[in-house]
C-alpha cells in the first residue's frame, strides 16, 4: 500500500494517524515516518485496514438489523 492511499483510507474512515497507531499497537513514530525519506507503509497494513474497514461495516449492519427486528432493544 502506498503512502498516500494509506493517508486517504485513514481519512475515509475518520481515522488519525494516532487513532491508527493506538488501534494497531504501532508506535506513533513508527507510523509517522512511513512515507517519508521513500520508507514504505509496511506489509500488514493493508489487510489490518481491510479487517478494521469489514469490522466496522459488520458492526454498522448488526445495529441496524438489531434496530429493525428489536427496537426495545437497541
Amino acid at each position: 500500500m502506498d503512502y498516500e492511499v494509506f493517508k486517504q483510507t485513514l481519512k475515509d474512515q475518520g481515522l488519525t494517524l494516532k487513532a491508527f497507531s493506538e488501534l494497531s499497537g504501532v508506535q506513533y513514530s513508527t507510523c509517522a515516518k512511513w512515507g517519508k525519506a521513500g520508507r514504505p507503509v509496511s506489509d500488514w497494513v493493508e489487510s489490518w485496514l481491510s479487517l478494521y474497514i469489514e469490522n466496522k461495516e459488520c458492526k454498522e449492519l448488526k445495529q441496524l438489523l438489531k434496530s429493525a427486528v428489536c427496537p426495545e432493544v437497541s
